[in-house]
């Protein structure tokens, strides 16, 4: 798939679909007033008769065009002016693409809008639409035999004359490289449990790491045991599947630069354990490595956007299974860190992996880190399907984590880190237990976490909601979004030698 920057007329472009977005109650911009001038007010008598009304998502098709080239027009909603932001826009551009992409070897054409006086510059909006090109263009087809949607064969953006291509064709190459990684994050979540287990996915980190020039790194379960890694390597005893630990380092600048890293739960499957969950809570629970699946969607765009900085990807995978080796209610771990763990259930698995794994981070010499987890349901509960929970222990690397999603459009909400949640995780017979009460729990998770990260300016990003969606919407596909993949690299993107 290729996208293009063209300046020619909107009338003598050729394609499958020419799509045009529209603000609601504004007036047509000039490029448009041409066009529905051509089409002999076409465009003008569907708003009147309100057939459609610029409303945020909402589309119409004008087919069996004789006027222009393209014989077909999609007219998708951008909402009102003053509401516009990127995560508005992102959804039309979004729709618009699972409307059209049922085809094989569409060819479409999408005209840059002219949206004056609101948040989306031209430029940005380049970004969007070739991001959401490719998201929405890829659905669910691994496991079908008869394909429901396609990727585009060509794109073409439509600008004018006066527009800087250099900067525009930059705008673009972002886009396309976020809108595959997203899509590699998704892929990875949306393979079933018997393709996607701690080798497997370790094995594709390498894959990864060749392709786009990242140095790569795996340990096996030998020497998670030498780094002292007992409280990851407790979840992953109960599975016939032996857990690893993949790092995926991307070294932009020199090595005594500081160093941003990434750290993904990548629990491949969570039957609970012997706090086994029931059928209806185990179903989606091959989406249970979403974090790790984030971290190397944002390692391979870092990669081949080839940002002038040092990240290092660390991705914890391990299956948390039932067999006569299971660990049990009522054991002491001891994490890398040495602090001691009593285990009160085993379904509260992904902070235990997180724990060594962030301490291995940290031991290496991470600056500042991220984590991202499928972690609690009671973040759900409390923020939703659709927005993730951040948690940090310092102001300044939250703001900065919380302003990056701002700007890629992903919705994030703060979460009090207050220390009388850390009451609940006091033990009688170990430094802490693994869960509190019942009350805060996605707040004494990251509480727990926090145990294991120093004084390490640090976020945990809780995406338990966000990132698997149950059901098919018409801006998005079922099954794994891709979710904070745009914000981690908008952090990278951010990040300079001299933080």
């Amino acid at each position: 798939m290729a996208i293009q920057l063209t300046n020619e007329s909107i009338s003598s472009v050729s394609a499958d679909w020419l799509v045009i977005g529209l603000l609601e109650s504004e007036p047509l911009p000039d490029t448009v007033a041409r066009l529905d001038e051509t089409l002999g007010g076409l465009i003008t008598r569907l708003r009147e008769s309100e057939d459609f009304t610029g409303k945020l998502a909402s589309t119409s098709s004008l087919l069996g065009l004789t006027e222009i080239k393209t014989q077909r027009i999609m007219l998708v909603g951008l909402g009102s002016a003053t509401e516009l932001s990127a995560a508005a826009f992102e959804k039309a551009m979004l729709t618009t693409a699972r409307a059209i992409s049922n085809k094989e070897n569409t060819r479409i054409a999408v005209l840059l809008p002219e949206v004056e006086n609101t948040s989306i510059t031209p430029k940005h909006s380049a970004e969007l639409i070739s991001s959401s090109m490719v998201v929405g263009a890829v659905g669910q087809e691994l496991y079908r035999k008869e394909a429901a949607r396609f990727p585009f064969q060509d794109i073409l953006l439509i600008g004018t004359e006066s527009i800087d291509q250099t900067a525009y064709q930059k705008a673009i190459e972002l886009g396309t490289v976020l809108g595959e990684s997203i899509n590699l994050a998704r892929e990875m979540v949306n393979r079933h449990a018997g393709d996607i287990f701690p080798i497997s996915f370790a094995d594709r980190t390498k894959e990864i790491a060749y392709a786009y020039g990242l140095e790569s790194e795996i340990l096996d379960e030998n020497q998670l045991k030498q780094e002292k890694m007992g409280s990851m390597l407790a979840v992953a005893q109960g599975s016939d599947q032996p857990p690893r630990l993949a790092i995926l380092k991307h070294q932009g600048a020199e090595p005594s630069a500081p160093t941003l890293a990434l750290v993904g739960k990548g629990v491949t499957f969570d039957s609970g354990g012997l706090s086994l969950k029931p059928s209806d809570g185990m179903k989606t629970m091959k989406c249970d490595m979403g974090g790790a699946a984030a971290v190397l969607g944002a390692m391979a765009a870092i990669a081949r956007l080839n940002l002038p900085i040092n990240v290092v990807g660390y991705m914890g995978l391990v299956e948390n299974m039932v067999n006569g080796s299971s660990y049990k209610l009522g054991d002491v771990l001891t994490a890398r860190n040495g602090k001691t763990i009593e285990v009160l259930n085993t379904d509260a698995e992904g902070r235990l992996v997180l724990a060594d794994v962030l301490t291995f981070a940290v031991d290496r010499g991470a600056t500042k880190v991220i984590d991202l987890a499928t972690l609690t349901g009671a973040c759900v509960v409390a923020l939703g399907e659709e927005v993730t929970g951040l948690f940090s222990n310092d102001e300044d690397w939250s703001k900065t984590v919380q302003n990056a999603a701002k700007t890629t459009g992903e919705d994030v909400w703060e979460m009090p880190m207050l220390p009388q949640f850390a009451e609940q995780l006091k033990s009688d017979v170990a430094d802490l237990k693994n869960v509190g009460t019942r009350w805060g729990g996605a707040i004494t998770a990251a509480k727990f976490l926090e145990n294991f990260v120093n004084e390490t300016p640090w976020v945990h990003l809780d995406i338990a909601g966000p990132a698997f969606a149950s059901t098919n919407l018409p801006h998005r596909e079922g099954g794994g979004t891709g979710c904070m993949v745009k914000t981690l690299v908008e952090v990278a993107n951010q990040f300079k030698p001299s933080n």
